[in-house]
């Protein structure tokens, strides 16, 4: 897969693709049906995302909460797997906040994409101030030369598919219902980062993990598979793993902390891929750090319990 960066500076080889576009956060059950929707109308034409960096939620609100699913990157690699062979991920910055709807459908999809074809959920909207609608993306591509196809919005037991919805629950600590959404685990993917070690000292070393950027799931104590993605012990690890702020050590930085079954060797600086599989219990101080061992052994037996399942 080809990323494209700069929709101003861009090889010939990488115009002329049919293109999904959205923010794909998560890439869920109906990102990929969009996505599928997009392969089935290409007519020959590479099959390409239009997405942007940063998500137009952190442009126009910087300060608020962070909301993310997945990084660029996650993201980025989830797709290619889907089979996308051009992602064009163009900067949300001021000038593209300023475009109205029919300058971005003339300058973004046609002359510097040269798109031959657009998909979107019916719930797209684009130009400054969301103000243009799926009827004007049609009508501007009948004028510019690009087809326009609108995807239907997917529902599954669990309902509407949204990144909205997943993220209510994972915030609901039900895992499951996100994943039946997400089509695949929700994962936390990122480098093992130096911590204070105090799993060790409890018989309980654990990888920890930044999650800065990302949505929180509900904090507390999960049973995880772990995919170590590179490196000497690479391969798939049961596991069970805390999130939050540690408030038997009086922290206050959200992390992961990801305990794996079975397993002996040094992860510092290797990249992880945390699946939340069910949560088990919420955050808690205890009153002497046998307590928390305690806890911490019943847990891990619980989770071995359930991902022999998985």
């Amino acid at each position: 897969m080809r990323i494209i960066r700069d929709p101003y500076f861009i090889a010939p080889e990488d115009r002329g693709a049919a293109a999904a576009i959205g923010n794909f956060d998560g890439v869920h059950l109906g990102h990929q049906a969009v996505i599928d929707l997009t392969r089935s109308v290409a007519n020959g034409a590479p099959l390409g995302i239009l997405t942007f960096e940063p998500h137009p939620r952190d442009y126009f609100a910087p300060d608020a909460p962070p909301f993310r699913l997945m990084n660029a990157d996650s993201k980025a690699n989830r797709l290619e797997k889907l089979g996308v062979e051009r992602l064009y991920q163009v900067p949300f910055n001021d000038a593209l906040a300023a475009l109205s709807p029919e300058e971005f459908a003339q300058s973004i999809i046609t002359d510097r994409l040269g798109l031959t074809h657009v998909v979107v959920g019916e719930d797209f909207c684009f130009g400054k101030g969301r103000a243009g609608t799926t009827q004007d993306l049609i009508a501007f591509g009948e004028e510019m030369g690009f087809g326009v196809t609108i995807a239907p919005m997917l529902s599954t037991a669990a309902g509407d598919v949204s990144s909205t919805a997943i993220r209510q629950a994972l915030a609901d600590g039900t895992p499951r219902i996100a994943a039946e959404m997400l089509g695949h685990w929700h994962r936390i993917v990122g480098p093992v980062v130096t911590g204070e070690q105090r799993g060790r000292d409890l018989g309980f070393p654990t990888a920890n993990m930044s999650i800065d950027g990302l949505h929180p799931p509900k904090f507390g104590v999960y049973a995880v598979k772990v995919d170590v993605l590179e490196g000497p012990h690479e391969g798939t690890y049961n596991g069970a793993a805390s999130i939050g702020i540690r408030p038997m050590f009086d922290g206050d930085v959200p992390n992961c902390e990801s305990y794996l079954f079975d397993f002996s060797g040094d992860l510092y600086g290797a990249r992880l891929s945390v699946a939340l599989v069910e949560y088990l219990r919420g955050e808690e101080k205890f009153d002497s750090l046998d307590a928390l061992v305690t806890q911490m052994d019943a847990d891990c037996a619980r989770a071995r319990e359930i991902l022999a399942d998985v």
